[in-house]
């Protein structure tokens, strides 16, 4: 049995990529699976052992410092085949612990680090551009050493193809067994009510959101927690706040209740240079639970939107003509529906984690011809 190690120092244990798609899909494929975390539990969920490493987190700066030093060491002691490091921050162990087990290590970039960089605004404006470089320069030099990379999107896989052989698209698709087993909850719908389910940020277009709600006759699911109090102030502040139901932070049976008794899917991110080139699992889970979606006019987007006629697209910097299109589709029942049945079939057909599963054990059955010794 191929012993393999999920590893995240930033990730909640129960986090719907790393944990319920990848750890867990592996433990029922027979794969020896554990999941080692900081802060989190101790125990054995759907097959996973979940291994927990305690530390004091005192900031964003002292977790990137220090938390992959404690890691690598309980990581060493496990003694997995495979060790799959989850964040950038990991990378800095990442040929240590290729060094003193011998095992495979696999770097899974969720997101475009140099890009996202671009956009992050605690980062100095005039500090950024160097740092992405720098940040690109490093994932390179470690990503030619390591045995694997996998990745979120083609754009990202064909960067890291420029350094490793070994890359893997594994998009972050759906599951449609999790969607089935709460498939019979029978949840009403609410009338004129749409929904957002995610992190709740300036980038994600929350305020823009909140300022459209207000110009309709209708009510907002918002599901998810605010980064920063000031921030969340700012649009509990706004008009439009009285029409907006918060759910705050939500397990994942809540999430697919939520979908349920929707009526529209809301994903208007905002155009930065990393969301541009992102495929959002939100847009796919909205799809699939056969929720029309309004989604930001981003040209990675339009064929999944537009030729699949499963939704409207809007300039996401724009409240007015979001309040126009999320009306547009309240008042259509028969579009609404049609278009909501549109994206599921999209899903079934085109976009599900099972085929990127596969993607995923392929990549691991391909470690030792590619492996750095």
């Amino acid at each position: 049995m191929i012993k393999v190690c999920h590893i995240t120092s930033v990730h909640s244990w129960n986090d719907s990529r790393i944990f319920y798609k990848e750890c867990v899909s592996l433990a029922k494929c027979g794969y020896d699976t554990t999941l080692l975390i900081v802060n989190g539990i101790d125990e054995v969920v759907e097959g996973v052992k979940i291994v927990n490493v305690p530390f004091k987190n005192n900031g964003r700066l002292n977790r990137i410092a220090f938390t992959g030093k404690v890691l690598l060491k309980k990581a060493i002691e496990l003694e997995a085949d495979i060790y799959h490091l989850h964040d950038p921050e990991l990378l800095r162990i990442a040929l240590r612990l290729k060094k003193k087990t011998g095992a495979n290590v696999v770097f899974d970039a969720h997101e475009d680090l140099p890009k996202q960089i671009m956009d992050k605004a605690w980062i100095p404006s005039f500090l950024r551009k160097s740092i992405s470089g720098l940040a690109h320069n490093y994932e390179m030099k470690i990503a030619r050493k390591i045995d694997g990379i996998v990745s979120v999107t083609e754009t990202i896989c064909e960067r890291f193809r420029k350094a490793n052989v070994n890359v893997a698209l594994v998009a972050n698709f759906p599951n449609l067994n999790e969607m089935v087993s709460y498939s019979d909850l029978e949840i009403q719908k609410t009338q004129n009510s749409v929904c957002y389910v995610g992190a709740l940020f300036e980038t994600r277009g929350i305020k823009e959101l909140v300022q459209a709600i207000n110009m309709i006759d209708a009510t907002l699911y918002l599901a998810g927690t605010f980064s920063e109090a000031e921030y969340e102030q700012e649009v509990k502040n706004l008009p439009g706040w009285s029409k907006v139901e918060y759910l705050g932070y939500l397990d994942r049976k809540e999430i697919i209740r939520t979908l349920q008794k929707s009526q529209i899917g809301i994903v208007t991110l905002h155009p930065t240079k990393s969301y541009k080139e992102s495929m959002p699992i939100k847009l796919f889970e909205y799809m699939l639970a056969k929720l029309p979606v309004i989604a930001s006019d981003f040209e990675l987007w339009k064929p999944i939107v537009e030729k699949n006629n499963c939704g409207l697209m809007v300039d996401p910097l724009n409240p007015h003509e979001i309040a126009e299109k999320i009306n547009y589709l309240l008042s259509n029942d028969t579009l609404r529906n049609e278009m909501g049945e549109n994206g599921y079939q999209a899903v079934i057909k085109n976009y599900t984690w099972e085929s990127q599963f596969r993607n995923l054990v392929e990549l691991y059955n391909r470690l030792d011809k590619y492996s750095i010794k």
